[in-house]
């Protein structure tokens, strides 16, 4: 068989068309690259589905709907405010309008989980922004499949969930939903990003693990940044407190998302 005079040439690595060379996009000179495309690729479809604002719902991938403890109700307190939210806030929304607080969850199980589902017995979609980690994190079964997104980048997929958000309710959780957390209250505190009410459910849990009054008290943070959240006992109740904050009222009132 003979070999074309040029084949060394069309076999090379450097012959490949850019956008079809594996090995080149993934090396360390595309990473720019890369972090655009995972910017783009959540943008695009967000924007296909109207999605003008969402609430973010956080909390730990470890509670269980039959969990320990008080992990049945705080599953339970998430899964009703998906429900509560998606059926007040205007992510039912059809036709022209732009679908407002739509939830947004981290894609994975537990109250992720939960707030997912909650949405999606209320007939509306919900957004899970996933995350490939080593130990592989799957997504949970109640995000709408066209909104399950998987990042390789935290920086990335924190951009997306801060970027629309209209509110951010949060359960109890560990290292990850501290992170997620600190890293909004932080953008806030520092201008960065704009106030948008901030509940946390269950404030027993908050106030025995992190002494809020103690950073106040050395000088860690000013007593007005305590304002920038506030605690609410159930579902019910962290929904009444967004309402009174506006969230749901974009449209009828004429407020910015």
């Amino acid at each position: 068989m003979s070999i074309a005079p040029n084949a060394a040439q069309v076999d090379s690595p450097s012959y490949r068309l850019a956008a079809l060379d594996k090995d080149f996009l993934l090396g360390d000179s595309m990473r720019g690259v890369r972090f655009l495309l995972e910017y783009a690729k959540a943008e695009e479809a967000l924007r296909r589905w109207q999605i003008r604002s969402t609430i973010v719902v956080f909390g730990s991938a470890r509670i269980r709907e039959d969990g320990p403890g008080r992990h049945a109700f705080w599953y339970e307190q998430a899964r009703r405010f998906g429900r509560i939210a998606s059926e007040r806030g205007g992510a039912l929304r059809v036709g022209g309008d732009a679908r407002d607080n739509v939830i947004a969850t981290g894609g994975g199980p537990g109250i992720m989980e939960a707030a997912n589902r909650g949405a999606i017995e209320a007939g509306a979609p919900s957004i899970g922004f996933n995350i490939t980690l080593p130990t592989e994190q799957q997504p949970n079964a109640y995000s709408t499949p066209d909104l399950t997104f998987r990042f390789h980048y935290f920086a990335m997929r924190k951009m997306h969930l801060a970027m629309r958000a209209n509110a951010l309710v949060v359960l109890p959780g560990g290292f990850g939903t501290l992170d997620e957390l600190f890293e909004i209250l932080t953008l806030q505190q520092t201008g960065k990003a704009p106030l948008i009410p901030t509940v946390l459910i269950d404030e027993d849990y908050w106030r025995s693990v992190i002494k809020f009054e103690s950073l106040i008290e050395h000088g860690m943070v000013n007593p007005t940044d305590a304002d920038l959240f506030c605690f609410a006992d159930d579902a019910e109740e962290a929904w009444t407190k967004l309402a009174a904050r506006g969230v749901g009222r974009c449209k009828e009132e004429g407020l910015s998302p």
